[in-house]
């Protein structure tokens, strides 16, 4: 009779060191999700003053954009979580969205090259964060969904993992289409 607690016992054992790790490795996953967004972020916002300062000698009446950008850059600096980080990429990413919008009647602008290539790099960083923010919210959802299943929630509460929040945008102009208004 005592071997067979005995092993039931190293039975039960395995099974929460197992459940555990899971967990454990789920979380690195979300965090490793999370350090290539802030990665990609961190990119776009180091192109930015080269591509602003291109932009900025066409586009002279632009310069509430360009002030708007950079209060963004300095917000985002000093932001730590994924809440503000994402309600900040929003914002930029409106605020780029218009400078191309607008460029768009800059024939001059357009044909250069420094602008041309400076465009480029930052739809491939655009690319990039967006897979990387579909990714850490695919782990995420994929961890949140571990701490609430059964048996795992037990270990969860447990051990204290908590949930992580997804990296969603906030605001409702975000998900609009830019206008463009000449009429100034």
């Amino acid at each position: 009779m005592g071997w067979i607690i005995l092993i039931i016992v190293v039975l039960l054992v395995i099974w929460i060191i197992a459940i555990y790790n899971g967990l454990v490795a789920a979380r690195q996953k979300v965090e490793n999700a999370w350090s290539q967004i802030d990665v990609q972020l961190q990119r776009r916002f180091d192109l930015i003053p080269n591509f602003v300062e291109t932009v900025k000698g066409y586009m002279t009446h632009e310069s509430e954009t360009f002030e708007k950008i950079a209060q963004l850059r300095t917000s985002w600096a000093h932001s730590s979580s994924v809440g503000e980080k994402a309600k900040l990429d929003g914002e930029l990413s409106n605020a780029l969205k218009t400078i191309m919008a607008v460029s768009e009647n800059y024939p001059e602008l357009k044909a250069s090259t420094n602008f041309s290539d400076l465009s480029e790099e930052l739809r491939n960083t655009e690319n990039k964060i967006s897979f990387s923010r579909q990714f850490y919210n695919d782990s995420v959802t994929m961890y949140n969904t571990k701490l609430e299943l059964f048996p795992s929630n037990i270990i969860a509460n447990m051990f204290n993992f908590k949930s992580k929040e997804l990296f969603a945008v906030e605001n409702d102009e975000a998900r609009k289409n830019v206008k463009v208004d000449f009429s100034k």
